[in-house]
């Protein structure tokens, strides 16, 4: 066993004292990742706390959806059955998505290297002396994800009726169809919602990893295809679902506190 200072040493692993023998520039994936999640992560905060500017008629924020708490008028499609909650709506329901997204296989990986550097990219040493793996807490607790992946399917269903929603006429109800900017970003939101939700390995497993015989049972083995190709653009959906959701929430966040107008079609 090695003595040095980079990597975690241990009696099975290569005794090269080098942080790397790589000469790309490795450290760009990581850095992006940290940068952008990040980046997120401070809006996403601000945004959960802030408990204002959520609800620009007929568009509720996806980080409020649904509103339980002591919400503004006309934002509560469900009811406020916690309108004692003290603190933002937002905090009610965010734990759920929230949990769903930390505990994703591929989420697992990208802040694992950009932010604890364990490790930082392929054949890069790691700075931690030690290495227990999901084994203990808190990160056993990533063994969650399967049961979280049961409630995501839910938030993509909800996310799906408020897109619906953005249809509806502000003045009119349903008499007159509302068309607008944030009708279309809400719609594709929860078509990015659905893909990321539906690519899920957790699905994939859920749908017909478990089969012995797919020819008994070709329904679920169809899923399991279809699941599977989803599978393969994972990383991509989850990527592209993180920016939907800031965009239509920056979006009804600037209608809302007067910024700018809803660009309507009809």
């Amino acid at each position: 066993m090695t003595t040095g200072t980079t990597g975690v040493h241990g009696p099975t692993r290569a005794s090269i004292e080098e942080k790397t023998l790589r000469t790309d520039r490795w450290w760009l994936s990581p850095l992006t990742t940290f940068v952008v999640f990040g980046a997120f992560v401070v809006y996403a905060t601000f945004r959960a706390f802030q408990g204002s500017d959520y609800y620009a008629p007929p568009y509720l924020s996806p980080f409020y959806s649904p509103c339980l708490g002591d919400c503004v008028k006309g934002s509560s499609d469900f009811g406020q059955p916690f309108d004692w909650w003290p603190l933002s709506a937002a905090l009610i329901v965010l734990i759920f998505p929230l949990g769903f997204r930390m505990t994703c296989y591929y989420y697992r990986k990208a802040y694992y290297r950009a932010f604890w550097l364990s490790p930082p990219a392929c054949a890069v040493a790691e700075p931690h002396s030690a290495y227990s793996g999901e084994t203990r807490f808190p990160l056993i607790l990533q063994n969650a994800h399967r049961w979280f992946w049961y409630v995501a399917v839910l938030f993509a269903v909800l996310l799906t009726y408020d897109a619906i929603l953005g249809f509806r006429d502000e003045n009119a109800e349903w008499n007159g169809i509302h068309m607008g900017l944030g009708t279309l970003l809400m719609l594709v939101n929860a078509a990015l919602i659905w893909l990321y939700t539906l690519s899920c390995h957790s699905c994939r497993h859920i749908v017909g990893g478990r089969l012995r015989h797919f020819s008994k049972h070709p329904v679920r083995y169809r899923m399991w295809t279809l699941v599977s190709k989803l599978n393969g653009s994972h990383p991509r959906y989850a990527w592209y679902s993180l920016f939907s959701i800031a965009i239509v929430d920056l979006y009804i966040f600037l209608i809302a506190n007067g910024t700018i107008d809803d660009l309507r079609f009809f």
